[in-house]
C-alpha cells in the first residue's frame, strides 16, 4: 500500500457497465479517492496505463501446491480419483519452507495474470503422519507470508478435513490434513491473525471429510467472526451417491440441515445438483465458485451455473488446481461450456462475466470494498494490452468483450494492488524471475 498520493491515467477503463476512454484515478493510502472520466490526456505526473484497465481480479479458489502438478498429470488416462493419488503424493512432500517457496512463485504468477486477491483453500496443516509443527499454523503462515512477498492479498480459508469418507478415519496421506476433531480445528485456526493483506476464513473440505454432527461447529465459527465459509460441493457423483447412502439426502441438503448454507458461504464447483439443491443454494444466497479449467481437466463435468445464478446464487471464479492460471480464461470458459451444454449462445454478457471475476469474487472472499473502480474502493487495477495479436482490431468500446473473449493472462500489462505497481510492463516488480522461482520450487518437491 502506498501512502503517497498518486494519479493513474487509464487510457480506457471498464467502469462496471461500460468502457470509458481517458479516466484519471486518484489514489491515497491504498484506496481510490476520485475517479475522473473525460480526462483525454494524462495529468502532469500521472502514471500512464495504456490499454484497457479493469478492477483487480479475484481468484476465489486456489490450492497453491497443485501448481507442482501442472502437465505432469496429463500422461495416460484415469479419473478424478486416480489424479487424487498423485496429488496426495505431492502434498506429502511439502514442508513449511518448500510450501512457502512454491506459493510465493504461484502467487507471483497470479499477479502476472492480473489477480490481486486469492482465496487459498488450505488443508495441509501438519507434518506427515499428522504431528503438529511447533507452530501449529506453520503451513498457513507460510501461505500468508508468500502472498505478501508476491504482492497480492489472501483470504486463508482454513479447512476442516477430518475423515476420508462417511464414517471413515483419515488415510495415511490425509493424516496431515486432520486436526482429529472439529473443536481442535477451531482452536488451532482461531490463533491465526488477520493483517493488512490477509483475512482468515473457514472451509469445510467436503461433506465426506467432515462428519455431519461437526458441520455446525465450522459454520458457527465463521458466523461468529462474520468470515467467509467455503465448501467443495458435489464435485463428483460418487460423493453424492455416498452421501445418500450415509444420510439419505444430497450433500446440499445435508449442508442446509446443519446450517452451513447462507450469504457468506460459497459452494465450490456445485456441479452435480438436483433441482431442489439449486433452489436451496440460490434461495439461501449461497454463492457458487466455478472453476472451469480444473473441472474440464479432471473430467468433473459442467455444472448448472446459469440455473444457480437465476435462483439467486452469486457467481465467482477460481483456478483451483492451476492447470492454467488465467481468470479471463475461467470467465470465458463458463460461458463457452454453457454453450456446449445447451447448444445456445449468450448466457452471460461480458460485463456479467467480469463482475464474477472482480467484485463478486472479492465479496466471496470477504473483501467487499474491492473489485470496482470507484471512490472508496481499494486501488486494485489490472491493465490488458489492446495491441497484442489476440486483442488488436476490435474498437476500444468493445473492451469488455475483448478482455473476456479474446485476451489471455499473457496480455496483462500492469497489475496495481492497493495503489502499488506489482506488475509493470509485464514484469513482476517484487519477484524478478517468476519462471525461475516456479521451476526451482517445483524441482525441490520432486527432489
Amino acid at each position: 500500500m502506498t501512502a503517497t498520493p498518486r494519479t493513474y491515467w487509464l487510457e480506457h477503463a471498464w467502469l462496471g457497465t461500460h468502457v470509458e476512454p481517458g479516466v484519471a484515478v486518484e489514489v491515497r493510502d491504498g484506496r481510490i479517492t476520485a475517479v475522473r472520466p473525460d480526462t483525454p490526456a494524462p495529468p502532469p505526473g500521472a502514471e500512464i496505463l495504456r490499454g484497457l484497465t479493469l478492477p483487480g481480479l479475484a481468484n476465489a479458489h486456489s490450492h497453491a501446491f497443485h501448481r507442482a502438478l501442472r502437465s505432469t498429470v496429463q500422461v495416460g488416462s484415469g479419473t478424478f480419483w486416480t489424479w487424487r493419488e498423485v496429488m496426495y503424493a505431492t502434498a506429502g512432500r511439502l514442508t513449511p519452507d518448500t510450501y512457502h517457496a512454491l506459493a510465493r512463485a504461484t502467487y507471483a504468477e497470479m499477479a502476472l495474470a492480473g489477480i490481486t486477491t486469492v482465496g487459498e483453500f488450505h488443508y495441509v496443516h501438519h507434518a506427515p503422519g499428522g504431528t503438529p509443527y511447533a507452530d501449529p499454523n506453520a503451513m498457513g503462515e507460510a501461505l500468508i507470508e508468500a502472498a505478501d512477498e508476491a504482492g497480492i492479498r489472501i483470504t486463508l480459508l482454513d479447512t476442516a478435513y477430518l475423515s476420508s469418507g462417511f464414517g471413515q478415519p483419515p488415510t495415511t496421506h490425509q493424516l496431515r490434513f486432520s486436526d482429529g476433531d472439529v473443536d481442535t480445528w477451531a482452536t488451532r485456526c482461531s490463533v491465526l491473525k488477520e493483517r493488512d493483506h490477509a483475512r482468515i476464513g473457514a472451509a469445510v473440505h467436503s461433506v465426506r471429510a467432515v462428519p455431519a454432527e461437526q458441520l455446525a461447529t465450522v459454520a458457527r465459527w465463521a458466523e461468529e467472526r462474520r468470515a467467509p465459509l467455503h465448501v467443495h460441493l458435489s464435485e463428483q457423483t460418487a460423493e453424492n451417491d455416498a452421501c445418500r447412502e450415509a444420510h439419505g439426502c444430497t450433500p446440499t441438503q445435508l449442508l442446509a440441515l446443519h446450517g452451513v448454507l447462507g450469504p457468506r458461504t460459497t459452494g465450490v464447483h456445485n456441479t452435480h445438483l438436483t433441482a431442489e439443491d439449486i433452489a436451496l443454494i440460490g434461495g439461501s444466497g449461497t454463492g457458487t465458485c466455478v472453476c472451469p479449467t480444473t473441472e474440464r481437466d479432471l473430467a468433473d463435468g459442467i455444472g448448472p451455473a446459469a440455473a444457480l445464478q437465476n435462483e439467486g446464487s452469486p457467481l465467482c471464479l477460481g483456478s483451483d488446481s492451476h492447470a492454467v492460471i488465467d481468470l479471463l480464461e475461467e470467465a470465458r470458459a463458463m460461458e463457452l461450456d454453457e454453450r456446449l451444454r445447451t447448444r445456445t449462445r449468450g448466457h452471460w454478457t461480458a460485463a456479467a462475466l467480469l463482475r464474477a471475476a472482480t467484485a463478486d469474487g472479492h465479496a466471496a472472499l470477504g473483501w467487499d470494498d474491492t473489485g470496482r473502480i470507484e471512490a472508496g474502493a481499494r486501488a486494485d487495477l489490472v491493465t490488458i494490452a489492446l495491441d497484442s495479436v489476440r486483442t488488436a482490431g476490435p474498437p476500444p468500446g468493445l473492451g469488455a468483450e475483448t478482455a473476456v473473449f479474446a485476451a489471455t493472462a499473457a496480455d496483462v500489462r500492469h497489475t496495481v494492488v492497493a495503489g502499488r505497481h506489482v506488475v509493470r510492463d509485464g514484469a513482476h516488480t517484487l519477484v524478478p524471475d517468476v519462471p525461475g522461482a516456479l521451476a526451482r520450487a517445483v524441482e525441490a518437491l520432486r527432489a
